[in-house]
């Protein structure tokens, strides 16, 4: 029995995006990152369950440049 359904999934992850959009535009950072990075992983995952290369590439070649944004915030300070 899967814990989470891919749709919810995808919609989980969108709310994340979004909110790290929003929260980009108010400029709070690194809180965007967090947000925006979870659902780039989320969308990920989900482009891995349902086989779709485009999601694949776009959101899982986001997860290195947060990696940027995380290293940036943790080890440059």
């Amino acid at each position: 029995m899967n814990i989470i359904s891919l749709k919810q999934l995808k919609w989980i992850s969108t709310v994340f995006i979004l909110f790290g959009i929003f929260l980009t535009n108010l400029n709070f950072y690194p809180l965007n990152i967090f947000s925006h990075g979870l659902g780039a992983i989320g969308w990920s995952i989900a482009g891995y369950i349902s086989k779709d290369k485009a999601l694949i590439a776009n959101f899982g070649l986001q997860i290195p440049l947060f990696m940027i944004g995380y290293y940036n915030y943790f080890l440059l300070q």
